[in-house]
């Protein structure tokens, strides 16, 4: 677990670092394309450390904001605020905010920078249709994610991936309709297929990130959650409950999915679409589980 926590540190440092390098190389090919020198370096360097330093403090407040979660106090729904307290003390860490998403889908995640400034989300739909013990399951699932500080590295992935895709489109712009002398040349024409090719491959670049940081985390969340409760077979079974919903939630985008316990997008059999999927099949997930109980 120890591992897990000191991993997911130095991947949050290695990916912003990437991302400070990446927009940096970006203001110096616009600089020397356009004619404006070093300005568009400067101007890098300020959009690459407010976008670091915004993505690492408000990231978990636009993942909330854009799945429809609301903020509750205990006196709104004492039963699920006793469980997640109960939970959370076990676990030795403190108290998360509680958001409910209107939505009849079982669902669920954590997000936040670390143990201290966390939130978990539940579906309405969890609430509804999740037994004591499942949703128990649930819920120790997404503390788990806190606890190895699986939400800092997945909130930053959120923000960095969305911030690359809007530069490579930036780039592609200010190329195309820069009048200047050198961008006409062949390293202007070079750097207007650098930018195109960026913009084209960005959406699958970032599917690929989710993808390879995704999957593993939720295998070690089911197992680190199932600690937590010493009851795998709640958290089985409410990933059979999921497993039979086949309908999307109603506020979800590519950039958050990776984020909730299951596929926000519904299950599916298509094989494609289990091959992109930002989740282990759930299948196997439920047989790990079985197996430990």
């Amino acid at each position: 677990m120890y591992n897990q926590i000191d991993s997911n540190k130095r991947k949050t440092v290695i990916l912003m670092t990437i991302f400070i390098v990446f927009v940096i190389f970006l203001g110096w090919l616009y600089g020397k394309i356009s004619g404006t020198g070093y300005i568009g370096l400067g101007l890098a360097l300020i959009v690459s450390f407010l976008m670091t330093v915004f993505s690492y403090f408000s990231g978990d407040k636009v993942a909330l904001k854009t799945s429809g979660a609301k903020l509750i106090k205990k006196e709104d729904n004492p039963y699920l605020y006793n469980i997640v307290e109960n939970l959370t003390i076990t676990s030795g860490l403190p108290m998360p905010k509680i958001h409910i998403i209107n939505d009849p889908n079982i669902n669920a995640f954590a997000t936040g920078r670390d143990p201290q400034h966390a939130s978990i989300a539940i579906t309405q739909g969890a609430l509804d249709k999740l037994r004591k013990e499942e949703l128990e399951g649930v819920i120790a699932h997404e503390i788990s994610h806190i606890k190895n500080y699986d939400i800092r590295l997945m909130m930053v992935v959120i923000i960095l991936v969305g911030i690359i895709a809007l530069l490579a489109n930036w780039m592609i712009r200010g190329f195309i309709f820069n009048k200047n002398d050198r961008s006409k040349g062949k390293i202007g024409g070079i750097l207007i297929i650098v930018g195109i090719v960026l913009a084209i491959l960005s959406p699958l670049i970032a599917q690929i990130i989710q993808l390879t940081i995704s999957r593993k985390r939720e295998f070690l969340a089911d197992a680190d959650g199932s600690l937590l409760t010493r009851y795998p077979a709640g958290l089985a079974n409410a990933l059979e409950k999921i497993s039979r919903d086949k309908m999307p939630l109603k506020k979800v985008n590519n950039a958050t999915a990776h984020l909730y316990i299951a596929n926000p997008f519904g299950q599916t059999k298509k094989i494609m679409a289990r091959l992109f999927s930002t989740h282990p099949p759930i299948e196997e997930r439920i047989s790990k589980l079985r197996q430990m109980a």
